[in-house]
């Protein structure tokens, strides 16, 4: 392909001729092997939930003499408290993470003592203190969030089309909130309320890519003639050929402000923005790869079940050739039965062939 036909494709002058759903072994293999890199990351690295869900105190200060770890930790052990000490742009600013204060009897000691230690007065450090009691509450109902939202999802893509179809766009949901996850852990960024609402608006944003070529798989497959000539993955095939600049476009105009973002937004911004932005691409990626081969493979097992639902005339010539051929066949049989039912419903014999005494056929006399 030159680089004016690559132009004209993207600018959406001519529809590409991609072979997407005969190659879906190569798109099933890449998406495994991003799915077990997204295990590991789960499974050894884990997840570094923020107070937020863990519960416990954050204490931000800007020291205005030097500190160092050991000092801060030695104030900690004072108080019997652990935590996890981060210095961060070279000792300007600390992050302290360490047990919920509003239980010990002497949390404003402890905030006295490392602002004393920093040349500060207690009301400069910033302290954020949640109960481990509403942290987890904040888990189940982000959980408890995330089902229902697969769930309701999954329900409105059956009645909208079709249940086949809701498998495949199940089968895509899931796969973009594992390797999202999976490479958020595999990274080590913090998990905060901020990232389930991006895993959420993800699961928005893939819905749509996948509800836009559903729509465009139904409108073709409803072609009788269309898919008799083509086959159903035929007509599959065309549909993602005529629909996938348009996603690929969408999905562009949605990651450029959120690369913005990612490069230039504070910490918590980049937390937010970095889930946005693989939950996209790989949105974006399983709606053409991943949801349309799906639905390919279901109705297959469907046609062999016989089970699978039969294209309708679509166009007003589909429908009156349907008609008309409908019609020719009832006026044949009924000719057919009212010839059977003229010959006493049985075919006329064959008039025999005279034979002489010996039962042999009789010789024609030669004139």
């Amino acid at each position: 392909m030159t680089f004016r036909d690559a132009f004209a494709v993207y600018r959406g002058y001519r529809v590409p001729h991609l072979q997407l759903v005969e190659h879906r072994r190569w798109w099933f293999t890449f998406s495994g092997v991003l799915i077990v890199l997204s295990l590991v990351g789960m499974i050894f690295s884990g997840f570094q939930f923020s107070i937020d869900f863990v519960g416990g105190a954050q204490l931000l200060y800007t020291p205005s003499s030097p500190v160092t770890t050991d000092q801060i930790q030695g104030v900690l052990d004072t108080y019997g408290l652990t935590g996890e000490i981060q210095l961060v742009a070279g000792g300007e600013q600390v992050s302290i993470r360490t047990d919920s204060l509003t239980d010990l009897a002497n949390g404003q000691a402890v905030v006295r003592d490392l602002a004393d230690q920093a040349g500060l007065s207690p009301q400069d450090i910033n302290v954020e203190d949640i109960g481990p009691t509403w942290g987890q509450q904040i888990s189940r109902k982000a959980l408890r969030g995330l089902l229902l939202v697969l769930f309701f999802i999954g329900l409105y893509i059956a009645w909208r089309f079709e249940w086949a179809m809701a498998a495949g766009a199940m089968v895509a949901l899931v796969h973009d909130v594992v390797i999202t996850a999976g490479l958020y852990a595999l990274v080590g960024r913090q998990v905060t309320p901020e990232t389930v609402i991006a895993i959420l608006t993800i699961l928005g944003f893939s819905l749509y890519d996948t509800v836009v070529i559903y729509d465009k798989i139904q409108e073709n497959t409803e072609s009788a003639a269309l898919t008799a000539r083509l086959g159903y993955d035929g007509v599959v095939d065309m549909s993602l050929n005529q629909t996938v600049m348009r996603s690929v476009n969408t999905s562009l105009v949605v990651l450029l402000p959120i690369l913005s973002l990612l490069v230039f937004g504070g910490d918590t911004l980049k937390d937010f923005a970095f889930a946005m932005f693989v939950g996209v691409a790989i949105g974006a990626y399983s709606s053409i790869f991943i949801a349309a081969p799906v639905l390919t493979i279901v109705h297959a097992r469907q046609v062999r079940r016989g089970t699978a639902r039969a294209p309708q005339p679509k166009t007003p010539r589909e429908k009156a050739d349907a008609r008309s051929g409908a019609a020719t066949a009832v006026a044949t049989d009924a000719a057919a039965t009212k010839a059977t039912a003229g010959m006493g419903g049985s075919a006329a014999k064959p008039k025999p062939k005279p034979r002489n005494k010996k039962g042999q056929p009789a010789k024609r006399k030669r004139r």
